[in-house]
């Protein structure tokens, strides 16, 4: 069994740290500004595109990279070092826009993986968040075809500069779960709220109000009815991904700390000295590396899959879950105690790891909570026993 990185991930680990590098220094203008100027996120997205690193998780023949899971994770990894959220400057169209039709690729996807078109997923509401089964947003069909979108949608991430919106809608009167590829500029969307939050994000997080807002048949992404499958893709997706940014995360908070231990002089001794700052250390590097480790076994498994095997797609949904419940905790866990090492320093929000402490904390919340994710672990057990869950499954037989 080989663990090593192959050439070609080593050197996509490479290009990745490289983008990060060049994307780094809009941190301070976007912490102070609660965001980026135009010019530097034409920069940003300049850098994105010589790098080669646009749309990783969409197919070549789509405008994307098409890298697999494992080497989008690597990737991410190396882009969740950055702070004020910039990893999300290097974009992704939600991937279920792989089931968009034929025109509609010509209209969202094809735009977005060049970078010209963004996205928006709007799928929690006030009353519907890691449930989003409950959602209460309606579309309601019409006598000519068409369909009437009413409700609201809370947290929609880029949805300040989002061309177009991914709306999970009811239809009636089945209410049956569907999603709508919904343009910004039609008739009866409204920008409710912009709310402030504890992080710094690059982008915002409105929330939207749909009053009668009329698409056609057209703006069904993948079916009637669909809604939840795609939904639960684009969690198990993204809940990898977080994983793999927060280690990242945590791997540059360690470094920091673990600098200043050894140049900081207290008490006539350098920080790192003490047995105590030592052990912080210790837990750190620890919690760092095995759920590199567990990052990387999982979307490997994720690369092994067959796309028809229902059974072991439940598996991964669970394991992904795994993922970001472990990373996620431990990642805060990491930051925080750089944080304590930096001393007061490290409270100040020009340091990085004062920003990496404050905007890691939502990692264990959206995408579905911690909380979320121990009861899709244990019902994972339940339905089909705790060694598919431990298990390193590789390529199907």
């Amino acid at each position: 069994m080989e663990f090593a990185y192959s050439p070609r991930l080593a050197e996509l680990k490479a290009r990745a740290r490289s983008l990060a590098d060049a994307i780094e220094p809009f941190e301070l203008e976007c912490e102070e500004n609660n965001g980026i100027s135009a010019a530097s996120h034409a920069t940003i997205k300049q850098a994105v595109l010589d790098h080669g690193l646009n749309a990783i998780n969409t197919p070549v023949e789509f405008g994307g990279t098409g890298l697999s899971v494992l080497e989008q994770a690597v990737v991410q990894e190396q882009l969740g070092r950055l702070t004020g959220a910039l990893w999300d400057t290097v974009w992704r169209p939600a991937n279920p826009l792989a089931h968009a039709t034929p025109e509609q690729r010509e209209q969202y996807l094809l735009p977005g993986a060049r970078g010209d078109r963004r996205d928006a997923v709007a799928i929690s509401e006030a009353e519907a968040g890691s449930d989003f089964s409950t959602a209460a947003t309606t579309a309601t069909p019409t006598e000519d075809g068409k369909y009437l979108i009413n409700g609201e949608k809370w947290f929609v991430t880029v949805g300040d500069v989002a061309d177009y919106l991914i709306v999970l809608a009811m239809v009636e009167p089945e209410m049956k779960p569907t999603m709508f590829l919904v343009d910004m500029d039609t008739p009866g969307i409204t920008k409710a709220k912009t709310p402030r939050y504890t992080h710094t994000f690059v982008y915002e997080h409105p929330e939207f109000h749909f009053t009668d807002v009329e698409v056609g048949p057209e703006a069904v992404l993948g079916g009637i009815g669909e809604g939840l499958e795609l939904t639960r893709d684009w969690f198990t997706e993204e809940r990898l991904m977080i994983g793999a940014r927060t280690i990242g995360a945590a791997e540059r908070a360690l470094e920091l700390a673990v600098d200043w231990a050894k140049n900081r002089v207290q008490g006539g001794a350098r920080l790192i000295d003490h047995q105590m700052i030592k052990a912080m250390i210790a837990d750190s590097a620890a919690e760092i590396a095995v759920n590199r480790a567990y990052v990387h076994q999982v979307a490997w498994e994720f690369d092994q899959a067959e796309a028809g095997d229902q059974a072991r797609r439940k598996t991964l949904h669970a394991k992904a879950a795994t993922v970001k419940l472990a990373a996620s905790e431990a990642s805060n866990r990491v930051v925080d105690r750089c944080l304590q090492i930096f001393g007061g320093r490290g409270y100040m929000r020009e340091y990085p790891v004062e920003r990496l402490w404050r905007e890691l904390r939502v990692d264990r919340i959206w995408e579905g909570t911690s909380e979320i994710q121990r009861l899709v672990i244990a019902n994972e057990a339940d339905k089909r026993g705790i060694q598919a869950l431990l298990s390193f499954s590789g390529p199907a037989e």
